[in-house]
C-alpha cells in the first residue's frame, strides 16, 4: 500500500472544514461513550483527533498510517496491522476504508474486530442525497432519502476507491457485509446514522457483545 496524498493535504485551512469539524465531534463523543483505557486510530490524517483525545481523556491513544510523515505510532496496514487480539478498548476508523479497494473492505473490518476489545466506530462518505426535516418543537431533525436520486457510478478520484450509495455499494450491500463479519466476531452494529451538519459522513458503531 502507498499514501495517496502529501502530508500538506491535511493543512488545517484547507482540509479541516466547518462540516469536517463537526464530524471531529462526533468521532470524539463517541469514543468518550465507550470510556476506555486505550484506542487506537486508524489513519492519523490532519492528527485532530490525537490532540483532542490526548487533552480530554486519561486513557492510552495510539495510532497506526502507512504514511509516516504523518507522524503514526506505528506505521503499517489495516489489513495487517502488528498487534495482538483484543488489545485496545476501542478503535476509531474515521473516514479511511474507502481509501482501500472494496475487495480489500472485508479483511480489513476482520482486522478491526480482531485487535478491538469492546468498539469499533468507523464512518464512512456516504454520496446518498437526502432531504432533511426539522421544525423545532414538533418534529424531530430526520432524514428523507431523496425520491428522484439516481445511483451513480463511482469513478476513482486518486483517494477513493467507493463511496456508499454509489452503484454496487448500496447502503443495503454495505451494511449486510460489516454486520455479517461483526456477528462472526461477537460484535453487533449499536446504531449507525448521518451527521446532520455533515450528512456525508456516515457513522457506525459496533459493540463487543461478551
Amino acid at each position: 500500500m502507498q499514501k495517496q496524498v502529501e502530508t500538506v493535504h491535511y493543512d488545517f485551512k484547507k482540509y479541516v472544514s466547518k462540516a469536517r469539524w463537526i464530524s471531529f465531534f462526533h468521532q470524539v463523543d463517541e469514543i468518550i461513550s465507550i470510556n476506555p483505557t486505550s484506542m487506537l486510530e486508524i489513519g492519523v490524517g490532519s492528527g485532530m483527533l490525537r490532540v483532542i483525545i490526548k487533552h480530554l481523556l486519561c486513557c492510552n491513544y495510539e495510532s497506526i498510517d502507512i504514511d509516516k510523515e504523518l507522524q503514526p505510532d506505528y506505521v503499517g496496514s489495516i489489513l495487517k496491522m502488528p498487534f495482538p487480539d483484543k488489545k485496545y478498548d476501542v478503535i476509531g476508523c474515521f473516514q479511511v476504508l474507502e481509501h482501500l479497494p472494496y475487495e480489500n473492505f472485508e479483511k480489513a473490518l476482520w482486522e478491526l474486530f480482531r485487535v478491538a476489545k469492546k468498539a469499533v466506530i468507523i464512518s464512512l462518505p456516504d454520496a446518498g442525497k437526502t432531504i432533511k426535516l426539522h421544525i423545532p418543537k414538533i418534529c424531530r431533525m430526520k432524514f428523507y432519502k431523496w425520491p428522484f436520486q439516481r445511483i451513480n457510478q463511482h469513478k476513482f478520484d486518486g483517494e477513493h476507491y467507493w463511496e456508499i450509495n454509489k452503484k454496487g455499494y448500496e447502503i443495503t450491500k454495505v451494511i449486510k457485509t460489516m454486520t455479517e463479519i461483526a456477528k462472526k466476531n461477537k460484535y453487533t452494529l449499536e446504531k449507525e446514522y448521518r451527521i446532520w451538519e455533515n450528512q456525508y459522513h456516515h457513522f457506525f458503531v459496533f459493540r463487543n457483545t461478551e
